[in-house]
C-alpha cells in the first residue's frame, strides 16, 4: 500500500475563488430580513439551524448545503481569530478551507453541513460547531 502525501497547495483565493465562496454565502444571507443579523456568530448559527429545521433544503441539493457550509465557516472564522479563508488544490480538487495562522493546520466546513445532512445524521448545529473548534485547538495543540 502506497502512503505517500498527496500534493496540496494552499493559497489565497483568486477571484475565481471569492466570487464562488460569495454566491454562496449570498444564498445564505438573503434569507435574513434584515442582512447585518448575519454578522455575529449566533445569527449565522441560528439561521443554518433554522434553514435545516424547516427543511427548506432537500438532501440533493448540494450547492445550497454547501452554502450552509460557508455560513459556518464564516461562523468559525469569526470566533476564532486565529483561522482565515484560504484555498486547497489538491486530487479532489479545489476547495476553500480555513487555514490556522500560517500553519498546516485546515478545515474544511464547506462540506461539514452537506455530508451529515446527505448521509442522514442527526446532529445539533451548535454542538457540531462546538466541536470544530475543540478539533482546530486540539489540532493546533498537538502540533506545538
Amino acid at each position: 500500500m502506497n502512503l505517500a502525501r498527496m500534493e496540496q497547495s494552499i493559497e489565497a483565493f483568486n477571484q475565481e475563488d471569492a466570487q464562488r465562496v460569495d454566491k454562496l454565502r449570498d444564498w445564505v444571507v438573503g434569507h435574513f430580513d434584515d442582512p447585518a443579523a448575519y454578522s455575529t456568530v449566533d445569527g449565522k448559527l441560528r439561521l443554518i439551524h433554522t434553514i435545516l429545521d424547516n427543511g427548506w433544503i432537500e438532501k440533493d441539493e448540494t450547492w445550497k448545503l454547501q452554502s450552509l457550509g460557508i455560513a459556518f465557516g464564516d461562523a468559525l472564522e469569526q470566533d476564532v481569530e486565529e483561522l482565515a479563508w484560504v484555498v486547497v488544490d489538491d486530487e479532489f480538487g479545489r476547495d476553500p478551507a480555513l487555514r490556522w495562522l500560517d500553519t498546516n493546520t485546515l478545515t474544511f466546513p464547506l462540506t461539514a453541513i452537506s455530508k451529515r445532512v446527505e448521509e442522514g445524521t442527526e446532529f445539533n448545529v451548535v454542538e457540531l460547531f462546538i466541536g470544530f473548534k475543540k478539533a482546530v485547538r486540539e489540532a493546533v495543540s498537538g502540533a506545538t
